[in-house]
């Protein structure tokens, strides 16, 4: 405990304050449709968005009180917001029409070869494609444009409450595992790549591969599993030609989607573009759905509260993660990830000399293998929630059954990444 301040044990008190409040979120969405008088009030706390960014600014709020205005905002400008940031750029591009448009192309054209089973081969795709193509685009692009398809093309069309919460535990486990292929598209990956030297071919020779099995045995499973209820989803995939001036539009949106990719670590760049995608949005809007502004930034509050709330947690976390031999660590880091943003853990382990590769790959593996079991746990995942939580009962998500239903599939990954 030497050398822990007031401040490191309040920010952990209100850390896990957080952490219940996300799983109690239901709950609180529950009493907004009970109460006449107070219903707002219980929805706003219902909104997991919102969570983590309502604790930070009482944290913030604690720092001045105990401190002065120069501490806080010293505090503050310390922290990399980079990472929030990102993620909202990523998502209104990612969810614009064009984008979504051309994955949706992509999806009916690998289904084609299966007319039989259309609407089985679309989830499947949905659900093992994108996620690896998320290595490519990122993940938090990969998890908006595979969770407006589901929500779209399945959770729109009274599919029941299991195969739901068992769709979106697969999302969030195969995205997480499934951006593992390239050294910049996982956060957890992202944040020890340069520093530990971890380039494209040792991705793809030491991980690579492992998520491939995995992301398709996941998906493979859950739709032989839900195959009586998939037949029976008349999915509204529809194909039609683009005339030229729509594919112009497209491409530019993928150079535009690239650049912000090749340009993620500097966000004077990466907002520079959004920007003009923004203008272009507005110029040719008959091309163009409503951007999905206000949702993107909700989910860049969660993610800028956990990085507040997160640079309070060291002081535990550290010893608590590296007082572990190596060959426990993988389990060690798959379960803290449940209840930390699994990138501050590896972040944490970049900032350690002398980590032996078995350490190394261990305290990654067991992060990305963690990062579907809450909401929480990987930065994607709030994305996702936001894009899909309207479609059950009552507009929210239960924290204990999105845990109970990614348990199976998280132990695929964990068969995948430990022990072949």
């Amino acid at each position: 405990m030497t050398g822990v301040t007031t401040i490191n044990l309040i920010g952990t008190v209100l850390f896990g304050f957080a952490v219940i409040h996300t799983f109690s979120t239901k709950f609180f969405e529950h009493l907004a449709h009970k109460s006449q008088h107070h219903a707002r009030f219980w929805h706003l706390l219902g909104e997991v968005e919102i969570v983590f960014g309502l604790w930070a600014m009482l944290l913030v709020m604690v720092m001045f009180a105990l401190h002065d205005q120069v501490y806080a905002l010293a505090y503050l400008n310390d922290l990399d917001f980079t990472e929030p940031l990102f993620v909202f750029v990523i998502m209104v591009v990612s969810a614009s029409k064009p984008i979504l448009d051309l994955c949706t192309g992509l999806v009916l054209r690998l289904s084609s070869f299966f007319p039989k089973h259309q609407s089985l081969v679309k989830y499947f795709t949905i659900l093992s494609i994108l996620p690896l193509f998320g290595s490519f685009i990122t993940e938090p692009a990969a998890m908006t444009l595979a969770a407006l398809l589901l929500k779209e093309h399945f959770f729109d069309r009274n599919i029941s409450s299991r195969m739901m919460y068992a769709t979106l535990s697969v999302l969030f486990v195969n995205i997480s595992i499934g951006g593992t292929l390239t050294p910049y598209a996982a956060p957890p990956i992202l944040m020890v790549a340069s520093q530990w030297n971890w380039d494209f071919v040792f991705m793809i020779k030491t991980f690579g591969w492992r998520s491939i099995i995995a992301v398709l045995i996941n998906a493979l499973v859950l739709s032989i599993l839900f195959r009586t209820e998939l037949r029976s989803v008349q999915s509204a995939f529809s194909s039609h030609t683009k005339p030229a001036a729509r594919r112009l539009v497209t491409l530019l949106h993928l150079v535009i989607l690239t650049g912000i990719v090749v340009f993620a670590h500097y966000t004077v760049l990466f907002i520079g573009i959004f920007l003009l995608f923004v203008g272009f949005a507005d110029a040719y809007n008959r091309y163009h759905n409503q951007l999905m502004i206000i949702e993107s930034l909700l989910v860049a509050f969660f993610l800028a509260g956990l990085v507040i709330l997160g640079g309070q947690q060291k002081w535990w976390l550290q010893p608590l993660l590296f007082n572990i031999k190596p060959d426990v660590v993988f389990y060690g880091a798959t379960i803290l990830t449940a209840i930390t943003d699994n990138a501050a853990l590896t972040y944490l382990g970049s900032l350690v000399e002398g980590l032996s590769d078995e350490f190394k790959y261990a305290l990654v593996a067991g992060a990305v293998t963690g990062g579907g079991l809450t909401v929480i746990a990987n930065a994607p995942n709030p994305a996702g929630y936001s894009i899909l939580r309207s479609s059950f009962d009552e507009g929210a998500i239960s924290a204990f059954w999105l845990f109970a239903f990614a348990v199976p599939p998280t132990l695929v990954a964990v068969i995948c990444f430990k022990f072949i």
